[in-house]
């Protein structure tokens, strides 16, 4: 049947099939497994991946493979018929294609024609490869056709020109019964996208289905012959099982049709979601006028579309379309077995599966979903949460925090994409107050944007702001270790030097600018203590007294490290052509290279490599051992340890920093304080050793 509901369709094929099948034909053949207990994999959206469905199979130890669309049919001549946004679509969500090429191919300046110019067939599917017989299925594969496949490559399946072991496409003629674990199990089959204002259009296709531009969608005919085909094969003695790409929970015509056909249970997809689910009617319904609500609507909506093609329809279509069609039409009539239909909507196969479990008659559901990860809520701090615009303090103070609520306390917190590991999911420290408010407002996380796209232009300016941010930390701890030295003095001087009599000290002026002592590198954490006056250590020397009940909250503000990054320390200097190269394979994964601005890291001894993702990641550490420039490098994954050596340049924590031993913090702040007049022998006031006696900052843990 031609395209009739819209008159400017560039559709150029006949009416009819130039393979018109014998009317009333069913397609229908039994498929026995000589077992008492049998294991069906379902999945979705495999995406032209189709080396993994055998793999899939044997880790669910499965007899058959059940899929529900955009399984990947496309050949190499199907991409001079796919429109530009259908391209890029697929150039998405393309499995096969890695990561960085998929940013680069995606990124906003680059046009249509760059994606044309660069996608092959073999970066959107396996398909050719499972014809040519490169890729063979071990098991029986089922499956329907999804939104996103190439018409003219079924009509191709339909025409018996191409016939590939082991795969089945169901179709509204097309049916297989499984005999295995005491059940008949009948499937049927209803391929494409529910498009309304499309079901009477067949785009480039033939006969019932449609299709064109590398997207297919359901017809009214389609339906039609499917209603016919089931009643032709009916079985009491069969359960029912409807393997659609629409989801019957969303469509309520798809939902009608289950209904129609008698299906015991569905199994579909089309809804991307990271969860399966696992439903029937009764139970996600009050009564049956909220199921009979979403059936109405699904009709009328099929109606106004019939309505308003019904006089082009009948002018065009045979005798046998016209018996498909009324069958279409009165299909949509109230049923009362939504009791008893159960349903299943699939995530895509990179994210789960359903596995039906069949024995001794019984069909269990084994559901697995990757689900969402919510690791990131574990490590969320000052830094890490976006301030919502006129936020109020409404929660309390936090314990130790004297009654002084923190500004900003109600953000909200923005996500990562992708997971974190372990060593970045938290600590085991107590929780405590933030640090003080800077005046500035806290960066978003950006989950949304690659990390290549992030951290190439925000390097310097992170790094800026982050040595702004320590010098008024700095500071303000300065200020903070002279009000403690003077409460001190005032009750009973407590922090009277080591091995000196108490002497009388100037008070200090509060009121007065500070004086600017020796500046050093890194804030000093505060002590905690329980509001007691402490006792003096022998040596006499105290920590100044503050209110922090633990750790100090971490307050940079450089965007979250990507996950999954090596850092890699060479003997001899490597640029970074020749350090993507010693990944061999794993190279197509690496999305950025960066040499720190330390030493190592200026002469190419020292750099991160960041991954797309953690298979990624874990294949390159797997060239551990390997040579680079005649000498075996250091790989491991990188932590924030790594990052703070690096960005900071060999500087040491709170001991000797520099070559000329200046002494770490808090030994200056103490001697400026008053608190002490010096310190070990050989060394003048206080200072901590020298640089070649400073332990060296460590690049790995």
């Amino acid at each position: 049947m031609q395209s009739v509901s819209r008159p400017a369709s560039t559709s150029t094929r006949p009416g009819t099939s130039p393979n018109p099948r014998p009317q009333y034909q069913v397609n229908t053949q039994t498929k026995v497994f000589d077992t008492a207990h049998g294991r069906l994999l379902c999945i979705a959206d495999i995406r032209g991946r189709l080396s993994a469905l055998n793999d899939l199979a044997r880790e669910a130890n499965a007899s058959a493979i059940i899929h529900t669309g955009d399984f990947g049919f496309f050949e190499a001549s199907s991409l001079d018929r796919i429109n530009d946004r259908t391209l890029r679509h697929l150039t998405m969500y393309s499995p096969l294609i890695p990561t960085a090429q998929r940013n680069h191919l995606l990124a906003p300046e680059n046009p249509p024609s760059v994606i044309r110019s660069t996608v092959t067939i073999s970066l959107l599917s396996e398909f050719p490869l499972l014809l040519s017989g490169q890729i063979k299925l071990h098991v029986p594969v089922y499956t329907v056709w999804g939104a996103c496949e190439d018409v003219i490559v079924l009509e191709k399946f339909r025409a018996g020109q191409y016939d590939i072991e082991n795969l089945h496409v169901l179709d509204e003629a097309t049916t297989r019964c499984l005999d295995l674990g005491g059940v008949k199990l009948r499937l049927l089959g209803l391929g494409g996208a529910l498009v309304p204002h499309k079901m009477f259009d067949n785009g480039d296709g033939n006969a019932t289905i449609a299709g064109g531009q590398g997207t297919m969608w359901t017809t009214a005919l389609q339906i039609g012959e499917l209603v016919d085909t089931a009643q032709r094969v009916f079985d009491p003695t069969e359960t029912r099982l409807l393997v659609t790409h629409a989801s019957p929970g969303r469509e309520g015509i798809i939902n009608q049709l289950s209904l129609v056909l008698k299906a015991d249970l569905t199994v579909s997809a089309g809804l991307h979601f990271r969860y399966a689910s696992s439903y029937n009617e009764f139970s996600v319904q009050a009564d049956f006028e909220g199921l009979r609500h979403k059936l109405v609507v699904g009709k009328e909506a099929f109606d106004k579309v019939w309505e308003s093609v019904k006089t082009q329809v009948d002018a065009v279509i045979d005798e046998h379309q016209r018996v498909l069609l009324d069958k279409a039409l009165h299909a949509f009539v109230e049923e009362s077995a939504w009791k008893n239909c159960w349903n299943w909507n699939l995530c895509d196969a990179a994210y789960g599966s359903l596995v039906l479990d069949i024995k001794d008659g019984r069909v269990s559901a084994e559901l697995k979903s990757q689900g969402f990860n919510y690791a990131y809520r574990r490590t969320i701090t000052p830094s890490t949460i976006a301030a919502t615009p006129d936020s109020a303090a409404t929660s309390g103070p936090a314990p130790g925090t004297g009654g002084v609520t923190p500004k900003n306390t109600s953000a909200t917190p923005v996500a990562t994409e992708k997971p974190l590991p372990p060593h970045l999911t938290g600590s085991k420290s107590k929780p405590t107050t933030p640090p003080p408010a800077t005046g500035r407002e806290t960066p978003k996380l950006n989950g949304q944007q690659s990390q290549s796209q992030q951290q190439g232009a925000a390097d310097k300016a992170e790094r800026e702001r982050a040595k702004r941010e320590r010098k008024k930390e700095r500071k303000q701890q300065e200020r903070a270790e002279r009000e403690a030295a003077a409460g001190g003095n005032k009750e009973g001087g407590a922090g009277s030097a080591t091995g000196s009599p108490a002497q009388p000290r100037a008070e200090v002026d509060l009121s007065s600018p500070p004086p600017q002592g020796p500046k050093s590198g890194k804030a000093t954490p505060e002590v905690s203590t329980t509001g007691a006056e402490a006792k003096a250590p022998e040596d006499g020397v105290t920590s100044p007294a503050t209110e922090s009940t633990g750790t100090r909250t971490p307050t940079s503000r450089r965007p979250a490290r990507n996950p999954w990054t090596i850092f890699m320390r060479m003997p001899n200097p490597a640029n970074e052509t020749e350090v993507r190269d010693f990944f061999a394979d794993a190279k197509e994964g690496i999305l950025r290279v960066s040499y720190p601005q330390n030493f190592a890291g200026r002469n190419l001894k020292m750099c991160y490599v960041e991954f797309g993702d953690e298979d990624a990641m874990k294949a390159g550490l797997a060239r551990q051992g390997e040579k680079l420039n005649d000498a075996v490098p250091e790989l491991k994954q990188a932590t924030d340890k790594e990052s703070r050596a690096a960005e900071n340049g060999q500087r040491g924590g709170f001991a000797g920093r520099g070559p000329r031993g200046r002494g770490g913090f808090a030994a200056r702040g103490f001697a400026s304080a008053g608190l002490t007049r010096g310190g070990a022998p050989g060394r003048a006031n206080g200072d901590a050793p020298s640089s070649s006696e400073a332990p060296k900052p460590s690049e790995g843990s």
